[in-house]
Parts: structure tokens; sequence; C-alpha cells
């Protein structure tokens, strides 16, 4: 009997499960995971249903959140997609009909109005790149119907670069007319006058440069990096020798006295793209790239290709405070130049600042992609930079083909060790394969990109896809793996509208310039971990945007495990004035930073630091409200306790005191 009592019991306990699970998270007050499991989670296209690809990033309404620019299959058709963060998606605004077929897109505040505009690269019958600017309207969009007319470019795509330091966008590239001569450099001077009605966009102009020009190749890897340390945004130029090789040439930024020619050599034989970050975590930007024997003009895979890290050889970082014998740079003074600054790119078996990793290695059995072929003109695709972990070194992102499946790949840097690949200046090289069940399942990759979803302090993946596999052109992979490392996300600023508030026509559209940052910003910060060693590391904010290279215009770092706030954050900006820097202390982790640069002489730097709520943040509130209260009831309870032993004292005296008097 009692046995059948108490299956009974158990069989009626099951059956109010469900029941009792749905009146507590009636009255649970926190929402549900997005998603769940320690793994890369398959999001979908996430709103972004286009049978083109996209083609840039951008905060195109200001609201601190990541936009997408997509292009149509006819090369042609444009689309702002805005994030919705109530939604969680994309939701797609009118699109803007070009011309003529789109090679690359540049989102950028060109008119200075606090918003961003469009500088749109195309061709016509003729050998060179024409080029519109689609200003941004106040009230949102663009004026597609009165495109800004802008002088031609060549073939070779023109760069975003500040070159007098007025915080406004020019363009540095070669003219039609240009690119023959020894001086094939041109700049596009930004001269637009918001109060002049028939003002220009651009003057074309001979650049301040001292040294001897290469030509840009077609394409090209040109970047705006800081390379001597000064937090002042160099420049990078890869060249063509007219030879069928390449070269490569880095210019210092000299403020008013224009870019002087610092360095330059030959790059290793089948050099494709070349990206930047600093690799190994020493303060300084490394440069990397793909070399490959061959590569196929009909796929765009490479045969034996190579993963090349040029190492960055500076001042590096001093072990403690306090000035330094010129040897090292202190915590306190991160943006010191060094004009002795070198890459080696020699592959000598001693030469500990370059390190070829073949992709055999990682990938046995694996080809590479370096070229989509899927649109015409075929678009290079460089290695991805991005720390994915948060432990404060890049990881790496590219497009493995084995076969006929082009499947997306995700390497880490690892510390030395057992079975590490490449290993040099204490780090190597590991696949992800745990928990890469979405990105292994995609056989018709042709781009990729990184990306902060939802702007949550993780870093997400884009996969452009053929659709050859019937899951569409777009998807976005979700970073779900869980992390105890912090992160860090900052943009400078161009000084529109004073920092301030901007207006529209008779002040009827009233916005903040949230959306506008530029290439050149720089950052250099020192970070304690959890053992008390001081670690740096630079980063730069959108230093390449030529061929659609799909960069954010935010800076994301992470800064590994740390117990402490960041202790120094110098931020670099192009301003020509003394100190084009400013040293933050004290910056709380896992927060977002807007820097917002003197616009004009005599004003100071400003900063804001938006806090992004962990999802961890309702259950440290519930357990601190929660432990509060069973403090204040164990001190009641005490309490309580004590008086109600003092009353039965005081009775009990009472009850055995003698009344004298009565007697």
């Amino acid at each position: 009997m009692y046995r059948h009592l108490l299956g009974r019991r158990k069989t009626l306990s099951f059956l109010l499960l469900p029941y009792l699970a749905q009146s507590v998270l009636a009255i649970w007050p926190f929402p549900p995971k997005r998603f769940s499991g320690n793994t890369l989670v398959d999001a979908g296209s996430m709103g972004i249903n286009v049978d083109g690809r996209i083609v840039a990033f951008g905060d195109f309404d200001g609201d601190q959140f990541l936009d997408a620019l997509t292009l149509d299959s006819d090369q042609r058709t444009l689309t702002v997609h805005l994030w919705n963060h109530e939604e969680f998606s994309y939701q797609s605004t009118p699109p803007i009909k070009h011309s003529d077929k789109v090679y690359n897109v540049v989102p950028g505040d060109f008119t200075h109005s606090g918003k961003l505009d469009l500088l749109v690269m195309s061709r016509s019958s003729s050998q060179q790149l024409d080029l519109f600017v689609y200003p941004a309207l106040p009230a949102g969009g663009f004026d597609a119907s009165h495109p800004l007319t802008v002088p031609a470019s060549s073939l070779s795509q023109p760069i975003p670069i500040d070159v007098d330091g007025d915080m406004k966008i020019d363009l540095l590239g070669m003219t039609p007319s240009s690119q023959g001569s020894s001086s094939p450099l041109q700049v596009w001077l930004n001269t637009w006058n918001a109060s002049e009605s028939q003002s220009s966009l651009f003057d074309i102009r001979e650049p301040a440069f001292r040294g001897a020009q290469c030509k840009p190749a077609n394409p090209h890897s040109n970047a705006v990096v800081d390379f001597d340390g000064d937090c002042l945004a160099d420049l990078f130029l890869l060249c063509d020798d007219g030879r069928g090789g390449m070269t490569y040439q880095i210019w210092v930024n000299k403020k008013t006295e224009g870019f002087s020619l610092a360095l330059q050599g030959a790059m290793p034989a089948g050099v494709q793209s070349v990206s930047f970050a600093d690799i190994d975590r020493d303060g300084t930007m490394d440069m990397v790239f793909t070399t490959c024997s061959s590569v196929s003009s009909s796929t765009g895979v490479g045969s034996d290709c190579a993963i090349n890290i040029a190492y960055n050889k500076q001042l590096p970082l001093c072990k403690g405070l306090g000035s330094s014998t010129g040897s090292c740079r202190p915590p306190e003074e991160l943006c010191t130049a060094d004009s002795t600054f070198t890459f080696d790119l020699s592959q000598r078996p001693d030469n500990e600042y370059f390190a070829r990793i073949l992709l055999q290695s990682l990938l046995p059995g694996s080809s590479l992609l370096v070229t989509d072929v899927t649109q015409t003109p075929s678009v290079p695709i460089p290695l991805k930079l991005g720390d994915t972990n948060l432990d404060g070194f890049p990881d790496l992102l590219f497009i493995a083909v084995s076969g006929q499946d082009h499947t997306p790949k995700m390497v880490i840097s690892t510390p030395c060790g057992s079975g590490v690949v490449g290993c040099n200046r204490g780090h190597g090289w590991s696949v992800v394969k745990k928990g890469t069940e979405a990105l292994d399942a995609i056989k018709d990759a042709r781009g990729v990109a990184f990306l902060d979803i939802d702007e949550d302090g993780t870093l997400d993946i884009l996969v452009q896809r053929t659709g050859a596999a019937g899951r569409g052109n777009i998807q976005f992979v979700q970073n779900n793996f869980y992390y105890d490392a912090f992160f860090l996300k900052a943009i400078v600023l161009n000084g529109a509208c004073g920092n301030g508030w901007c207006y529209g026509h008779n002040a009827s559209d009233k916005y903040h310039p949230y959306g506008v940052s530029y290439s050149g910003a720089s950052y250099k910060y020192t970070v304690l971990d959890t053992k008390g060693g001081r670690h740096a590391a630079q980063v730069a904010q959108l230093p390449q945007t030529s061929y659609q290279s799909l960069q954010t215009p935010y800076s994301f770092f992470g800064l590994g495990r740390t117990n402490n706030y960041i202790e120094n954050l110098f931020v670099g900006s192009t301003i020509h004035t003394q100190q084009h820097f400013i040293n933050i202390e004290g910056v709380i982790p896992n927060s977002k930073l807007v820097i917002l640069p003197p616009s004009k002489t005599g004003d100071a730097w400003k900063r804001e630091l938006f806090l992004r709520p962990g999802e961890w943040t309702p259950y440290v509130t519930l357990t601190t409200a929660v432990g509060t209260l069973l403090l204040l009831s164990i001190i009641w309870l005490v309490l309580h306790l004590n008086e109600k032993r003092e009353d039965e004292l005081e009775r009990r005296r009472a009850s055995h005191h003698i009344n004298f008097d009565a007697l």
C-alpha cells in the first residue's frame, strides 16, 4: 500500500511540473536567453534578404547600433538596413539606384554634417572610377536625386585620410592623368562649405609627400595606421613595381610638414591582401598577409598558401612605472614616437620578427579563397582579424577550400605549447573545432567579416554566401561562447557640429553626431592581468575601406582577464595640434567609449562612457537584494530572540521578587 501511494504521488508530481514551471516563468522577471549553448549559433539572415551582398557597415541613424549597406546582384541598387534592437533584426530603408555598376562604397561624413554620407565608386565606359557622394538628409536617408560629383580616380581605388589635420575626410589616390607620372599620388582635399550653395566637395592638389612615390597597386591594401607609436596615423601603400611584383611604402605623418617616407621594401612573392593588428600584444601595429604560389582566375582559390606575420620592431613597454632610459616606453608615455621602427620581411630562421605559417599545417588538404570572383571585378578577400575570445590577442577568420566546399574557419591565437602551430614570440595558432558546427555547415562561402551584433560585447561573424546551397546570400553567426574576459569598444568622432547637437534646416531636426567616425584614430592602452602583469596593446580605427573591406567604424579590443580598470588609455586623432592625443585613466571595462576631440583650437577633449549591462546584471541585482534581505532578516531574528530572552529573564525576576510591604 505504501509503495502504491508513493507511485501515485510521483505521478501526480510529474503531471503538475509543467503547470508549476509556467507559474514560475510567469513571475520570473528576466527574459530567457536568446541563444543557449556554449557555441557558435546560426542566426540566419536577420532580416537582410537580398540577392546581393553587404558592402559596408556604418551607424547611419546615429543610434549607436551598427547598420549594414547592401548592394544587389545588379551592382547598382544600394539599400541601408537599420538595426532594430527591440526586434533583434535589420529593417530595410528605401533603396538608391545608381546609374552605373558600383565597385565600392565608403560611408563617411564628407559634408561634416554629423551624419554618414555615401561615397560611391563606379565605373563608366572609360578606364577610370567615377566618384559620387550621396549627402545624408537630416531627417534620415540620402539625397539620391542630387548626388555631388567628385573628380574621377584611376581604377586603383582612393582611400579616405585626413591629410591636413582638420578632421574632415580627404581622399588619397591617383587621377587618370597622374597615374603615369613619377609622382602619381594626388589628394582630393575636402573644401566643403555648407554655407556656400555652389561649394565643391573636393579640390585635386599635390600632396605634401617628401620622398619618391610609388604607384599604388590595383587591387591594393593601402591603410591609415600608426606605425611609429606616436598615436598619429601614418600611411601604408601597397605598390606595383611594374615587373609583376609588389613593394610597400610607409609614410610617417609629420602634421603640418606633411608625410615623410620612412620605410620601403619588397613584399614576398605571391603576396595577396595585407591587414594590420597588434598580433603579439606589445603595443605596436603588425602586418599580416597571405602569400600563394598561384591563384586561379576562374575560382579565386590560391595554391600553396601561407599566412605571414611581420612584427613591428620598436620600443617595448617598460616593466615598471617611471621614466625610462630611452630603451622602452613608460606606461604613462605610450604615445612616444620611435623613428627607428622597422619591419623585417626576410625569411631567415633566426628572424623572430617574421613568421610564416603554411595553411597545410593548420588545415591539411585545404586551400585558401583569396578572391571572390562572383562579382565583377573580383573582390580581394583579406584575412579578417578580431579578438573573438577577448584574451587581448587577435584571431583569424578566413575561407578554406576543400574540393567544392568553401567553409569559413576560425583560428585563434594560442600560447605556445605542444602541438601549437607557428609558435613565435610566445604565441601560435590553433583551429577552433569545438562549437563551430554553424560554420562547418556552410559550403558556399564567398566572404567573411567580424561585427558585434546588437552591441553586446562579442565579436560575431558575417558570412556572405553564393546562394548555391539554397540558404540565401547572407548569414550571421552569433558568438555565444562564454568567456570570463573583458572588452572595450571605442569610437573617435570627427568634430562635426562642434561635438554638440546638430540641427537640420530651420532647426527642425536635432541629433547627435554619434555615427560619424573616421579613418585615422588610434588607441593604445595598458592593463594589469590577474597576476599583476602589465600589458600594452594598440588598435586602429577603420584603417582600410577599399575593395569592400567590411571593417566596422568603431574599434573593438579584448582586455583579457583583469580585476582592475584600464590603467592608461591613450586615444590619438589626426588633428594638427601640439597635443593630438589624450590619456584617459581608469576606464571601466565592458563599456563603450565615445571620444570627442576638440573641434577648434582651444577646445577641450570630451568623452562619454556608455555601460552595457551584461546578462549577469539582473542576477547580480537579484542576488544582492536577496542577500541583503537575508542579512537583515538574520539581524532582526537575532535582536528579536535577544529581546525575547531579556523579557523572559525580567518576568522570572519579577515572579521571584518578595513584597516585604505586604508582609
